[in-house]
């Protein structure tokens, strides 16, 4: 596995795994109608394409050998989570997927690294995340990496709202790295 940039040619990958990610783990949640309008306006192709090409989004991807997308994860700047920080310059850890087949391989480890690396190198004080609270596999999987609930949110998927939790993982600053 090789983690590397995403460029415009991996939008239509990227929106496929994210679709399927997401619809596969929360997708029984929703009316057909929620879950239709949330895909297209999150997932969408276009979307995908626009976050790559724009400024404010990179996304790391985890490929494999011939190229296969393996993973994913998709950081923001500036946060739309910061309103909930006390942080003064968080980085936002947008999405973190893994393909169904290729979890249990490293494959989420390697890109936490990779993000928190980046948020270290941005001179970020802090990286936050969502996670549905009903998650708890993914709220294990933040708190190996030093991830604390700092606040209950919400979540709109289509109309409807998902009660959420704000992660957040301090960082060292200048001489306290």
């Amino acid at each position: 596995m090789q983690l590397r940039p995403a460029t415009p040619a991996d939008a239509p990958a990227l929106a496929r795994l994210g679709r399927d990610s997401f619809t596969d783990a929360f997708g029984h949640l929703y009316s057909p109608e929620d879950l239709a309008a949330f895909l297209a306006e999150v997932h969408d192709e276009a979307v995908v394409a626009a976050e790559i090409a724009g400024g404010e989004c990179r996304h790391a991807l985890a490929v494999d050998g011939d190229g296969t997308l393996l993973g994913y994860c998709k950081l923001r700047h500036p946060s739309k989570l910061a309103e909930h920080s006390q942080a003064r310059d968080p980085l936002e850890l947008g999405q973190l997927y893994c393909a169904a087949p290729a979890t249990g391989r490293g494959i989420g480890g390697a890109l936490m690294d990779w993000a928190l690396r980046e948020a270290h190198t941005g001179g970020h004080d802090a990286v936050l995340l969502s996670v549905y609270s009903g998650n708890t596999g993914a709220q294990r999987f933040y708190a190996r990496y030093g991830f604390g609930k700092v606040a209950d949110i919400h979540f709109r998927v289509g109309e409807q709202l998902d009660d959420e939790y704000l992660f957040e993982k301090r960082l060292p600053q200048g001489d306290d790295r």
